[in-house]
């Protein structure tokens, strides 16, 4: 099994790990989040656990908020040629998953090398780093998400970037209903992105359960994928949806279609402190035939 380590950071750190709990840099802020991977303890012997500038505490209902202490409630931060607005949000998030760059270095990759201008989908694209990444190496993105606000941030980030309004065409749409209609359209794709949360709702309360649902759903991506295609990716952060299901997935509906290969891993991020990665997240990668061997990786 393969980890996919986002090691390129500068504005981002992941400086320790312990008791359930994350101690992460932020460009010039620190931060403490709760992280279920972290199931060990380990002496928090740096004095930057006592003196984040915001840390994330559970409730004994269930949810959580954020005590700011000296976070402010914006900030910019970046990674490449990217820039993102960052954020105390709900859920313990901040605004992107540092993680994801692995992915973002990918595509940029792909999409630099291709000879063509790629059309890229992106659904439950959340704000749009995965996006941004893509138009700044050169394809035109279809950015998706069921959330207004979160469309309306992508927007800011992929500006903020450098992206122009002939990059990106964003959505605010039930990410299945909006994948139907372009089947009926006869559009199609060269790239596909996945970032499916477990639950979630459209815009029109449309219900959306991961393990009920996303089988089909790149069934349909499927035939989406155009006739000079170049990969599909499928995140994942839910328990039961693994790397190794992701990849069974994608094997199933796309790669027993279109023929090309998958490959599924980890993806994790570096701690400072002990040097190990922490696991924070699945992804798989289908690649079509087209693309050289080392591509996927």
């Amino acid at each position: 099994m393969a980890m996919f380590i986002s090691d390129k950071w500068k504005d981002y750190e992941l400086i320790d790990a312990s008791d359930g709990k994350r101690l992460e840099r932020w460009g010039g802020y620190v931060t403490v989040r709760p992280d279920p991977q972290v199931i060990w303890s380990s002496p928090k012997s740096n004095p930057l656990w006592g003196k984040a500038d915001g840390v994330y505490e559970r409730t004994t209902g269930g949810g959580g908020a954020w005590v700011k202490n000296s976070l402010p409630d914006e900030w910019t931060i970046s990674y490449r040629d990217l820039k993102f607005v960052l954020s105390p949000m709900g859920f313990k998030h901040t605004g992107i998953f540092p993680e994801q760059a692995a992915n973002w270095d990918f595509i940029k990759t792909v999409i630099e090398k291709a000879s063509f201008r790629p059309r890229v989908l992106n659904l439950f694209a959340y704000t749009g780093g995965a996006s941004a990444a893509a138009a700044k190496a050169g394809g035109f993105v279809c950015h998706v998400d069921a959330s207004k606000g979160m469309v309306a941030r992508a927007k800011r980030n992929a500006e903020i970037s450098g992206c122009g309004g002939e990059d990106i065409r964003f959505i605010v749409d039930d990410c299945f209903k909006f994948v139907e209609r372009e089947i009926r359209r006869n559009n199609t794709y060269d790239a596909v992105i996945l970032d499916p949360p477990s639950y979630g709702r459209g815009p029109k309360g449309e219900k959306w359960m991961l393990e009920e649902h996303i089988d089909g759903l790149i069934g349909r991506i499927a035939l989406l994928i155009s006739k000079t295609p170049l990969f599909v990716i499928l995140n994942s952060y839910t328990a039961g949806l693994s790397p190794s299901a992701c990849g069974y997935i994608l094997n199933k509906n796309i790669a027993a279609c279109l023929g090309g290969r998958v490959i599924s891993g980890e993806l994790g991020l570096n701690v400072t402190s002990s040097g190990f990665p922490l696991p924070s997240g699945a992804t798989s990668r289908w690649v079509a035939e087209s693309q050289s061997a080392d591509m996927i990786y």
